[in-house]
């Protein structure tokens, strides 16, 4: 089975915008992305957005979690 392009939304500003599209195996786990001494944590919720021609699932920041030592 194939990833999903899926779109990052909201979280840190500074997260570029060529790093909002991301790979995900599945559309109901969660996408944690290491940003600087984090994690940030998106989710998808069912909505959709067209980029493009592509129609990517949307997945909205939910919460930061710091990197283990």
């Amino acid at each position: 089975m194939s990833d999903f392009e899926v779109l990052l939304v909201g979280g840190p500003s500074a997260i570029p915008d060529v790093e909002r599209v991301q790979l995900s195996p599945s559309l109901t786990e969660k996408v944690k992305y290491r940003f600087g001494a984090h994690y940030e944590h998106f989710a998808h919720d069912g909505e959709f957005s067209e980029i493009g021609d592509k129609r990517l699932p949307v997945y909205r920041w939910t919460m930061r979690t710091a990197i283990a030592e």
